[in-house]
């Protein structure tokens, strides 16, 4: 007999348990776990004898351990680095840390005990990253012999082409990056405690998924940024939705402990609303609602980057019915049905949970069954398509053009004042977050004045037209040209730094969203948390810093355009992405400090304001004057060679661009000063009437007093001048 001894913490969020493990600490069967591989590798055994792709090749066949082993070693190495994801997101912020609330603010008291979910989450978070590491290692090796068409083998050739493949060729150093990562991410989720250590191991994980995306089908595909950017988002909805059905899976026997404690709901969240009230509810349900919220939009970003992904490399409909054509329908399928059980459970499920109808370990493997079963067949059949010739082909063919080759895609027609806005590319990856900035805006705002608060029509708006240029910027005619046209990169760059940031600070999302989220109250850290946390955060001080973020502003235009970086960004598509998302949040920083009324930890009184502005702005006219009068053509190998036989030389784009830099800069600057002199005057309005606000209520003491201290300075003169 094992003792226990169970009190109810202050904070009402659970027992609070001391002595020895009891039945919270059961473990979960081994069986339910163990057949999701087992589900997978038959889909994927069956799905490869369908389409052929397992069969002995005519030439340089690698054997029968390569073939059928590289594919194997891929399902345990995505199955792996899917729960490592699912672990840290459940860690990160959907079970709580501590029991209660943790460390008391002000009584240097130790942390309450860690959680048992929190524990056991991590616990497989990090038994998962060690199989992870192993698989990496494995199909890095297996990998080398299958594009060599060699048999494993253990000699010094073998070994010496190895090191070369890993090193030297993209495929191989991709695969290598993923073993490092797998690697140091397994160390990290052996020793690391803290949620800010946790979330960026997250990112350092999320790197894995970058690399596979960049290895996949796409390299010579009709749309490679398309792909790659589908593909990445289909690999990140992937690991959310099955990485988090895993953990719930082997967190069912601690969810449904006697001692796992209930956590505080808002009274009206069922329908989305939030208010004063709060209900009680078992933890377990609080746990499935989280994850829920996560599993829908995992499902809404699978769904849809896969079809994108699918259209990039089906060309037509008859060949839908190709192999690869009907792999890829039954993936869809088994999707919707995913999709459809989910719905169910997050409409009958969880509220049962939550009403006590449903005990908590039914609820949970009702919910993770049937989709982990389901799950385990799409990954399967996921590999198995990557193990299958597209029917779109994927090599660029020897009579492309000079713009293929150079940057993916075929030349633009001249650009005209239409084609700038009827000229498209869309950019799946920024559609996608401009989308998702969309509707987390829309809802806190619709929840917001829904509690009965007040939230402004035009700083909505404000925010909704700053995310349609994004998207234009991103997908329509700067993008499209900018890849040929030093110019149109110069469009692009400044609409980036200068004019969406402006759109997007007016919309103050950060105290929207501070409005809209309610606070938690079980040991978790929540999105509202999370917000607080970077708020508030060291890095915070210093990017928001009036002189670093005038700095960063300015100096970044000199340190891309004229360093190998901005050859990276045209070459690389990562590159073009961190261009984006640099000039982005660079520009957002500095607008954030200059007209911004999100929460800062130090904004600059309006005349500092002024003169960093005034200096940024002398600074970007000094640099497209620069580029006005250069002889240098930057990027030659790039902007020279794309094949245009229409509009300026590349140098004399390249000098229009420096004009376009020091125009285009102008407008919004202006703009910018006359909303910093507005606030400026509202502020002094604002303090005007406090003062009479002050006034009235003292009646006038503070003029009285300084009255009567002038009268006492003149009757003292007075009897100075009289002596």
């Amino acid at each position: 007999m094992t003792s226990r001894t169970v009190q109810r913490t202050d904070r009402g969020t659970g027992p609070q348990e001391t002595g020895t493990r009891g039945t919270g600490g059961r473990r979960p069967e081994p069986w339910t776990l163990a057949a999701v591989p087992v589900v997978a590798l038959t889909a994927l055994v069956l799905a490869m004898l369908w389409s052929g792709s397992g069969a002995p090749r005519l030439a340089a066949d690698p054997g029968a351990l390569v073939r059928w082993g590289l594919p194997v070693a891929e399902v345990v190495h995505d199955g792996a680095l899917v729960v490592v994801l699912g672990s840290l997101l459940f860690a990160l912020g959907i079970v709580p840390k501590h029991r209660g609330s943790g460390r008391r603010r002000g009584t240097g008291q130790d942390p309450a005990p860690e959680h048992p979910l929190f524990t056991q989450t991590l616990r497989l978070g990090g038994a998962a990253a060690v199989v992870w590491t192993v698989a990496a290692v494995a199909v890095l090796v297996l990998s080398y012999s299958d594009v060599a068409g060699v048999p494993v083998g253990g000699d010094e050739t073998y070994t010496g082409q190895l090191v070369h493949y890993a090193t030297e060729i993209p495929t191989g150093q991709a695969q290598s990056v993923i073993v490092v990562v797998a690697a140091v991410v397994t160390t990290l989720l052996f020793g690391v405690r803290a949620l800010l250590g946790l979330l960026l191991t997250a990112g350092l994980a999320c790197t894995a998924l970058v690399a596979m995306a960049l290895n996949g089908h796409s390299a010579g595909g009709n749309d490679h940024m398309g792909a790659v950017n589908s593909l990445g988002l289909h690999l990140l909805g992937v690991c959310l939705w099955t990485g988090g059905l895993v953990v719930l899976a082997w967190l069912a026997p601690w969810l449904d402990a006697p001692d796992a404690g209930t956590a505080a709901l808002p009274a009206g969240s069922a329908r989305g609303r939030t208010g004063g009230a709060v209900r009680r509810v078992p933890l377990a349900a609080v746990v499935l609602r989280r994850f829920s919220a996560v599993a829908l939009a995992a499902f809404l970003l699978v769904a849809a980057s896969g079809v994108v992904n699918s259209a990039v490399r089906i060309g037509s409909w008859d060949q839908l019915f190709s192999p690869y054509g009907e792999i890829a329908l039954t993936k869809a399928v088994l999707t919707l049905l995913l999709g459809a059980a989910g719905l169910l459970h997050r409409r009958r499920l969880i509220p049962g949970l939550e009403a006590g109808r449903i005990g908590p370990r039914r609820a949970v493997w009702q919910l993770v069954l049937g989709e982990l079963l389901v799950m385990g067949a799409v990954m399967g059949l996921a590999v198995a398509l990557s193990r299958t010739a597209p029917p779109v082909p994927e090599t660029i063919a020897p009579d492309a053009s000079p713009a293929l080759i150079l940057t993916w895609y075929e030349l633009p027609p001249e650009p005209t004042a239409a084609s700038w806005f009827t000229t498209w590319r869309v950019d799946w990856l920024w559609l996608t977050v401009c989308l998702v900035l969309l509707v987390v805006y829309l809802r806190a705002m619709v929840r917001v004045r829904r509690r009965g608060d007040a939230w402004s029509v035009l700083r909505a708006l404000s925010w909704v037209t700053g995310l349609g240029v994004l998207f234009w910027i991103t997908s329509g005619g700067p993008a499209v040209y900018g890849r040929v046209l030093f110019s149109a990169h110069m469009v692009e760059h400044m609409m980036l730094t200068m004019v969406v940031p402006i759109f997007l600070v007016l919309g103050s999302p950060v105290t929207l969203l501070l409005k809209a989220l309610e606070p938690r109250q079980d040991g978790s850290r929540g999105p509202r948390e999370w917000i607080l946390r970077l708020v508030h955060s060291t890095w915070s001080r210093v990017v928001t810093h009036p002189v670093f973020a005038a700095v960063n502003f300015a100096a970044s235009i000199v340190v891309f355009y004229f360093t190998p970086l901005f050859g990276l960004t045209l070459r690389y598509h990562v590159g073009h992405v961190f261009m984006v998302t640099h000039f982005l949040i660079t520009g957002y920083l500095f607008m954030l400090v200059l007209i911004g009324t999100d929460p800062i930890p130090r904004r600059p009184g309006h005349m500092m304001r002024l003169v960093l502005l005034l200096a940024t702005m002398v600074y970007h006219a000094f640099v497209g004057v620069a580029l006005m009068g250069s002889d240098t053509l930057l990027q030659a190998s790039w902007f020279g060679n794309t094949g245009r036989d229409w509009g300026r030389t590349a140098i004399e784009d390249q000098q229009f661009g420096g004009a376009l830099m020091w125009g285009i800069g102008e407008f919004p600057t202006v703009v910018v000063a006359v909303v910093v002199a507005v606030l400026w005057a509202i502020e002094g309005t604002k303090e005007n009437r406090r003062a009479d606000r002050k006034a009235d209520r003292t009646d006038d003491a503070e003029l009285k007093a300084y009255n009567e201290m002038m009268a006492g300075l003149a009757e003292h003169d007075d009897r100075a001048a009289r002596r």
